[in-house]
């Protein structure tokens, strides 16, 4: 079993269109949802996700934040030419603020690269559900790339 799920990330980590997500992705239920050019990760609300009765825990917000931000990285790394879809990513400081409980409705996530260097990115993601505009949790992430 082990097996296979490595083999499920390692097949994410190098899917150059990134048509999939990592195993994790799974248990969140996560989704890929195009909206108007943006890329945007969708979570439903349901029991795996459930902190304090009828809000989210807070764990499942960050896991949400954290895949956007690496669903960003590797989109803009695939577009960087021959090799640069194969770079390593290894998170070094991930910064989470809760803003606001998560009702019991389905989440949204984006994020955007700020800096994308040889050997550090630096990447900003946002979680909300009924409006962009109120985030329910931000995060800042710093990420090593280890490339080809």
């Amino acid at each position: 079993m082990a097996q296979r799920r490595d083999a499920g990330l390692v097949s994410w980590l190098y899917d150059r269109r990134m048509t999939t997500l990592p195993p994790y992705a799974a248990l969140l239920r996560l989704r890929i949802e195009d909206a108007g050019g943006r890329r945007l990760l969708a979570m439903p609300f349901h029991d795996d996700v459930v902190g304090r009765p009828g809000f989210l825990h807070g764990g499942a917000i960050a896991g949400l934040l954290e895949l956007a931000a690496f669903d960003a990285l590797r989109c803009a790394l695939s577009e960087g030419g021959p090799g640069e879809a194969e770079t390593r990513i290894k998170p070094v400081g991930v910064t989470v603020d809760y803003l606001r409980g998560g009702a019991a409705s389905e989440t949204y996530a984006h994020a955007r690269i700020k800096r994308l260097g040889k050997r550090i990115a630096n990447i900003e993601a946002a979680a909300w559900q009924e409006d962009e505009n109120r985030p329910i949790a931000t995060a800042r992430m710093n990420m090593l790339l280890a490339r080809g």
